[in-house]
């Protein structure tokens, strides 16, 4: 039987799907809560396939505020136990619930009192019987074409893993600045800690002119900075309008004399604007929502302090 592409994504997806059961919800739930209410790190623990799905959740768990590591069964029995305390817990992974490293882990833990959570295949399994919080998956096929190699059920674990983390996450009450702690680097640590001051056109560089400009006045700030924008201040250097090319090209069209008008009449009047301290993800949020080509930035009394251009964005990594 061959599978192709399409296929082996539909039968993972439905996997997943087939576990969103009450059942499954509420033991999640359940174990998230078991996992905030600790005081010390997730052992999360699986051999194989399962190993693997099992630092990833590790892996995602200390990446959203939980501390977490894997730990292979087996070198847990050679001494690596000893990094467990009556503090932690343990998250196992198995599909079949059956491993003979169980039997000899199963006293220690207990012994600790530390609790045992389970996601398996397996209801009436040694790993099922044993855990303070059992996560009861169900596959009835595998992507595999011939129903062996583990897909559908490491996909349904990863999900599950996932659930608890964002679940614990939450029950937590960990915020994006706490995230941001977590992620200094790359991508996701711009997002969470960049603010538009930090990536602003300032000084020179932002264009704005008088209310008593005329529209060529306009036109030559806009050109010189090859923003397509001008912000429209007052004597106090608070923001009053904007205009931008756009603007431009439709009315110039109605009047041959529009260049000569005073700004003023012809700016869009009391313009959207961002806090310098915005974050600079919801700067680039705005801009895609509203599509945007810039925004002025204002500081907390209305003043200008500089321009957020979707270029620079585009840049930092922060749109798409």
């Amino acid at each position: 039987m061959k599978r192709k592409p399409e296929d082996v994504l539909k039968i993972e997806a439905k996997a997943i799907q087939d576990n969103i059961t009450k059942e499954v919800i509420l033991n999640i739930k359940k174990g998230a809560k078991i996992i905030s209410k600790r005081k010390g790190r997730v052992a999360v623990m699986g051999i194989g396939k399962s190993g693997l799905i099992a630092r990833k959740i590790a892996s995602t768990l200390s990446s959203t505020g939980t501390p977490a590591f894997y730990t292979h069964p087996h070198e847990a029995l050679h001494g690596d136990i000893g990094m467990l305390t009556n503090r932690d817990t343990v998250l196992f992974l198995s599909f079949s619930g059956e491993l003979e490293e169980l039997s000899s882990l199963i006293p220690y833990i207990k012994k600790n009192k530390i609790p045992l959570i389970s996601i398996t295949g397996r209801k009436k399994s040694l790993l099922a019987k044993v855990s303070d919080c059992l996560i009861p998956i169900k596959i009835t096929q595998q992507a595999c074409p011939f129903n062996i190699a583990p897909t559908s059920s490491t996909t349904v674990m990863l999900a599950v893993g996932d659930a608890i983390a964002i679940t614990t996450m939450q029950m937590k009450k960990i915020d994006e600045s706490k995230i941001a702690i977590l992620h200094p680097g790359g991508v996701l640590g711009k997002k969470l800690t960049m603010q538009v001051k930090d990536i602003m056109r300032k000084g020179s560089d932002n264009p704005k002119i008088k209310m008593n400009a005329s529209v060529k006045d306009a036109l030559f700030e806009m050109t010189r900075t090859r923003l397509g924008a001008v912000s429209i201040i007052d004597e106090k250097g608070k923001i009053k309008g904007f205009f931008t090319d756009g603007d431009l090209r439709r009315k110039i069209q109605e009047d041959e004399n529009f260049l000569k008008r005073k700004i003023k009449d012809v700016m869009t009047k009391n313009p959207f604007t961002v806090e310098e301290n915005t974050p600079a993800w919801k700067a680039a949020k705005i801009i895609s929502t509203k599509n945007f080509d810039n925004i002025p930035v204002v500081d907390n009394c209305g003043k200008l302090v500089g321009i957020i251009d979707e270029r620079d964005l585009l840049k930092e990594g922060l749109l798409d």
